[in-house]
């Protein structure tokens, strides 16, 4: 089974090096769910949960949204892009937002029960996630009916059709 995470780090402060970047991203593209989490809060239990993810093209992120009262999630892309897409109760798409460090458009910031997901653009994107903990698996996402599992073999035709409907914008 690939390793999902990384450990929790620690100590009172932490700033990010270029050894940590790289390992990261390694990690993510030896991953086969091409993606790692640098967790940046310090125990699993904190009430904010902050995170470094290492992203790479092909990774699936199932829609899903927040329920708990509260649970607020904020996405900034330090390097790379990703397209951003809100969906409806249905499986719609009724919002699609493109995420670049380059342009300084790389923030969004979304209320509980919101269906989201996004499409990594660019290989090595690296987004900063934070939202309310403590992580619970059970209360923390609810996944979309209308989506695939991650695993299934529906999720790249899935992808394949996010992806042309950005090419056909």
């Amino acid at each position: 089974m690939d390793k999902l995470a990384f450990e929790n780090v620690s100590g009172k402060l932490f700033h990010i090096t270029k050894k940590e970047i790289e390992q990261g991203i390694e990690a993510s593209r030896k991953s086969t769910r091409k993606r790692m989490i640098l967790p940046i809060h310090r125990s699993q239990p904190a009430p904010v949960q902050r995170m470094i993810n290492f992203l790479q093209p092909g990774t699936y992120i199932r829609p899903h949204l927040h329920p708990r009262h509260g649970a607020s999630e904020t996405i900034i892309v330090i390097s790379g892009s990703l397209r951003f897409y809100i969906f409806d109760e249905d499986g719609n798409v009724i919002q699609e937002f493109y995420l670049t460090n380059k342009t300084g458009e790389n923030l969004l910031d979304m209320e509980p029960n919101v269906w989201h997901s996004f499409v990594v653009s660019e290989p090595d994107t690296i987004i900063y996630e934070f939202k309310m903990g403590p992580y619970d698996k059970e209360l923390d996402k609810t996944f979309a009916k209308w989506s695939p599992e991650e695993g299934s073999s529906e999720v790249q035709e899935f992808l394949a059709e996010l992806s042309q409907r950005t090419e056909n914008r």
